[in-house]
């Protein structure tokens, strides 16, 4: 299972990884939820047009560290962010309870 931290993460969040660019399209359209996040990259913007709902977007640059971090409710497009080179998302609010902050640092680990 993969998973990521942060500094202020307290134990490791399950992760998924959109790594084809269908998968990236896609993203967590068509999905009533998710468990834990998705990771977009390469990314740097994300829409939320036919989502079921709202979601948390942190924009990371090319060492995973958090650019910014936005709520997307349904139905919205969000604007390139010129540094990103990577998207987490998740549900509304899991962000903040992750500690998934702008200046913080994203680790993932595979296993």
């Amino acid at each position: 299972m993969t998973t990521f931290t942060t500094e202020r993460t307290s134990e490791p969040v399950p992760l998924e990884r959109a790594a084809t660019a269908r998968a990236r399209r896609r993203g967590l359209l068509g999905r009533d939820g998710i468990e834990g996040a998705l990771l977009l990259a390469p990314a740097n913007s994300v829409h939320t047009l036919g989502m079921r709902f709202p979601i948390d977007v942190a924009y990371l640059d090319r060492t995973s560290r958090v650019l910014a971090v936005r709520t997307m409710r349904p139905g919205r497009v969000g604007l390139p962010r010129p540094r990103a080179r990577a998207v987490l998302e998740a549900e509304a609010g899991a962000m903040e309870r992750w500690g998934v902050q702008r200046g913080a640092r994203v680790a993932v680990q595979d296993g």
